[in-house]
């Protein structure tokens, strides 16, 4: 599916996509990487099984507006509070972090919490996806 720019906030854009831990899956972080590039926005992927403080150091070095982590191994609780601790040791509160994969109901109140700005499940149209970044980053 190719989808079209839905705004000029994605056009100005520069997205990080990462996959932080042991998680060898990567199909959808790819979907979701060509999906933000086809609508308009700059798009960086770190590749597998990547460290918080790599995805965070990467972000900085790119001077990117978000970045994406994409989670299936469970462990989205853990990993997305050290990519956080880690943008924060590197003064860049400012990068906004979208989370993506496996992530069930009760666990995305504690994600918010951690200052996650979207949340993203596979049963997600990836249209809507877009659509809800380009409001976030607008």
């Amino acid at each position: 599916m190719t989808v079209q720019p839905t705004s000029a906030a994605l056009a100005a854009k520069r997205i990080l996509i990462g996959k932080p831990g042991l998680d060898g899956h990567d199909i959808g972080a790819k979907i979701i990487a060509l999906t933000l590039r086809n609508a308009g926005a700059e798009v960086i992927y770190t590749g597998l099984r990547r460290s918080p403080l790599q995805i965070a150091q990467v972000a900085v070095d790119e001077g990117v507006d978000a970045v994406g982590l994409s989670i299936l191994s469970g462990s989205h609780k853990e990993l997305v509070a050290q990519v956080m601790e880690q943008l924060r040791e590197l003064k860049a509160e400012g990068i906004k972090v979208f989370v993506g994969g496996t992530i069930p109901a009760e666990d995305q109140a504690h994600l918010h919490g951690l200052g996650v700005a979207a949340i993203f499940t596979a049963d997600m149209p990836l249209d809507s996806v877009v659509r809800a970044l380009a409001k976030s980053l607008a």
